[in-house]
């Protein structure tokens, strides 16, 4: 009974710390409405155009395989470290210790090969690769 008192206590002091800085921040800090500071900007710079600006789709794409080959990275230093001692051990032969990453680092090669292909992991188009891919069409 004595941990859920602890775990209590915890969690109560974890809750109003939080509460307890807002209510003073709230009560000390300067309340002075201006129309500038309700402005899209603060600093003093007019806004021009629509606030709906279209991103191009590719900076997504890359974005997104970036995220997959920088969990791969994370996956690979960690199981390096790891199964390093899984080689020495005898039980273990080569292909139970790094078949399954083997078959990880295939499956990525295969996607890396299809965002290759379909030209994910390319940005911008030179001149004359625009005119060969006109010409297809």
């Amino acid at each position: 009974m004595n941990d859920w008192i602890a775990i209590g206590a915890l969690a109560l002091v974890g809750l109003l710390i939080p509460f307890g800085m807002m209510v003073v921040s709230a009560l000390l800090r300067p309340s002075v409405p201006e129309t500038s500071k309700r402005a899209t900007y603060e600093s003093g710079e007019i806004p021009t155009g629509g606030t709906r600006i279209r991103f191009n789709i590719q900076y997504y794409m890359v974005a997104l395989l970036f995220v997959v080959f920088d969990i791969e990275t994370v996956l690979l230093f960690p199981w390096a470290v790891v199964y390093q001692d899984a080689l020495a051990a005898p039980e273990y032969g080569l292909l139970e210790a790094l078949g399954p990453m083997l078959l990880f680092v295939a499956i990525l090669l295969v996607g890396l090969a299809w965002a290759w292909r379909t030209g994910a992991v390319q940005w911008a188009q030179t001149p004359r690769q625009a005119a060969s891919e006109s010409d297809r069409q």
